[in-house]
């Protein structure tokens, strides 16, 4: 994909117009259908000029739910009702809530990869390549994980009757038979010292590739070998070599290694920029630490993945985040202009969803529920047309500035000049609340400056003589004045 991507994260279970009642079963609550992404939906993700869309809970995974012909889930050791998408049950088979026909489930989403693909966007699943739901009983021999010594002590508060003797070592990496209630316990690790181990999973990426899946978020990668996705990545590419993978990972301390010994063609930039956009807006922190994680990825850079919401962290606008959705803009213009990296958005943040609704397993969290049969309120005012105006104010940001970032050039294709280092505090600059930077291409500049302070700023910022010629002009360095608003952003052309 070439330019600046954009990757819409779609949880489908939550997608829809559906009322709900906190932790309701499937029969009460329903689920989100494949169907529900028409041709009309694909065309409103287009207006967010969005590349792909991670079509996130597809493959079928642990629930409590009954399905006709499908062998039921033991459901003491399930995260809630729908269960967690990243408990795989069956590598080759879909979630049965995701479709009209449960018989039919398979053709229904091979439909959706079509109409996807039509619309010109493309499509990207999980591959969780860790661990598996225990009850995973299928493909695996014992010798595909790491056998323990004695019976399995699940957790009392779960009150469970599931028996597993000899245990297996849980998913998070807990290596002894007693996982506490705040471990993976619904899921085993898979162990990659068995070369069978690696085959199997080369298996399950050929199946979805020949599908028609352009690309792959790969969950929790650092607990699996680099090794191993870089003898897959090579394999798959030899037969579909426009796959393209995501890694999910954590320690930016592994960015390097992920990417050149994994093979990775995207890294999420967790404990980098959005760690530290976090902390600047929730806790006070420096805007000049963004420099600091600038110059830590090097030329790493184009091969990060920004974010500000995923289904693990809690939402912008939630009360444990920014607040609100408009809040969040000058975090948003950071991580698209800043830089050439795709930029990834989670399904309502385009609205400035809050995910303060109480749900079943989650609770009040800031998050949109992966464990439960939940919607998402934004949505569901948007797909029936009733947004409120501070949500179509919101969105209309996003779709102006998510435009701006992949058509305009030098956004899309132009290098960056941090101008931190040229701007010391003073009274008419504070380097902990606002953030300034140039991007330039083809003999134009632009300067965009980020104010993280909850009152609106006049500024001056100081451009260098070395600025301008770095990107080729001829020109003297100037001093330009500016009014910022309240948690807002300005671009201004230079050149």
């Amino acid at each position: 994909m070439e330019g600046k991507v954009v990757i819409y994260q779609l949880l489908l279970r939550a997608f829809g117009k559906r009322k709900y009642v906190s932790g309701g079963s499937y029969d009460i609550n329903g689920s989100g259908k494949f169907d529900d992404i028409t041709e009309d939906v694909l065309k409103k993700f287009k207006k967010l000029s969005v590349n792909a869309i991670w079509y996130t809970g597809v493959v079928s995974h642990a629930t409590k739910t009954h399905f006709h012909g499908i062998k039921d889930c033991n459901a003491s050791i399930v995260k809630g009702e729908a269960g967690s998408p990243y408990a795989i049950r069956n590598y080759f088979d879909v979630n049965p809530a995701l479709a009209n026909n449960h018989d039919n489930r398979m053709v229904e989403f091979e439909a959706l990869i079509r109409r996807t693909h039509k619309a010109g966007i493309k499509v990207i699943i999980d591959f969780v390549p860790n661990h598996v739901f225990r009850q995973y009983d299928t493909y695996f021999t014992r010798d595909n994980f790491y056998i323990l010594d004695g019976p399995l002590v699940l957790p009392q508060s779960l009150n469970s009757d599931y028996v597993e003797n000899p245990a297996k070592a849980t998913g998070n990496d807990v290596f002894h038979r007693s996982p506490s209630i705040n471990d993976w316990y619904d899921t085993v690790k898979l162990n990659y010292d068995n070369p069978d181990t690696w085959k199997k999973m080369l298996e399950v990426l050929n199946f979805w590739a020949a599908k028609g899946v352009d690309g792959f978020r790969c969950d929790m990668v650092e607990m699996v070998p680099a090794e191993f996705f870089s003898w897959a990545f090579s394999e798959i590419k030899r037969i579909y070599p426009n796959t393209f993978f995501i890694a999910e990972v954590y320690g930016k301390e592994n960015y390097r290694k992920y990417h050149e010994t994994g093979g990775f063609d995207l890294l999420y930039d967790k404990s980098g920029f959005y760690d530290t956009l976090r902390g600047i807006i929730s806790d006070g922190a420096s805007a000049r630490l963004l420099t600091r994680e600038w110059q830590f990825l090097g030329d790493l850079q184009p091969k990060m993945l920004n974010f500000l919401e995923n289904h693990d962290e809690q939402r912008i606008a939630s009360d444990f985040f920014a607040g609100s959705g408009r809040a969040a803009f000058p975090a948003l213009a950071v991580s698209l202009l800043f830089n050439k990296a795709p930029f990834m958005l989670y399904f309502g943040q385009e609205f400035g969803e809050r995910g303060m609704v109480k749900e079943g397993f989650s609770g009040l969290d800031g998050r949109t529920s992966i464990f439960d049969y939940c919607y998402v309120p934004s949505i569901r005012r948007w797909l029936l047309d009733r947004l409120t105006l501070d949500e179509l104010v919101v969105y209309k940001e996003y779709c102006r500035l998510l435009k701006i970032a992949t058509s305009d050039a030098i956004f899309a294709h132009g290098e960056t000049y941090d101008l931190m280092y040229a701007n010391p505090d003073s009274e008419l600059f504070d380097g902990n609340r606002q953030f300034a930077f140039m991007r330039g291409y083809e003999g134009t500049c632009m300067l965009v400056v980020a104010n993280f302070e909850d009152r609106p700023v006049e500024i001056e910022v100081n451009i260098p003589d070395e600025a301008y010629s770095f990107f080729g002009l001829q020109r003297e360095g100037e001093r330009v004045c500016l009014k910022v608003g309240a948690r807002d952003y300005m671009r201004l052309n230079l050149v």
